[in-house]
């Protein structure tokens, strides 16, 4: 552990930017799944834009790498015209 009063505080603050980083990385894999689940169906367009969305507000906030955003998001949209 720390000694360092400043060294605690970015324990605390990394340990809660972990976890909010956690729920976003979860919900972006759930779009996503969803969307491809989607295909075929109605529901297909919606769930489409917000997978999108979501990945474009995750890199946006630099939770993953903007590259790795557009390469999920050209894989989505490759999976959804095959399909």
């Amino acid at each position: 552990m720390a000694n360092i009063k400043s060294q605690k505080k970015r324990i605390l603050t990394n340990a809660k930017r972990t976890e909010r980083n956690k729920a976003v990385r979860s919900e972006l894999k759930s779009r996503v799944k969803r969307a491809v689940g989607t295909i075929g169906s109605d529901d297909n367009a919606e769930a489409t834009r917000l997978a999108i969305k979501r990945l474009d507000k995750a890199a946006a906030k630099r939770i993953i790498h903007p590259n790795q955003a557009a390469r999920r998001k050209s894989r989505l949209m490759r999976k959804l015209n095959a399909g």
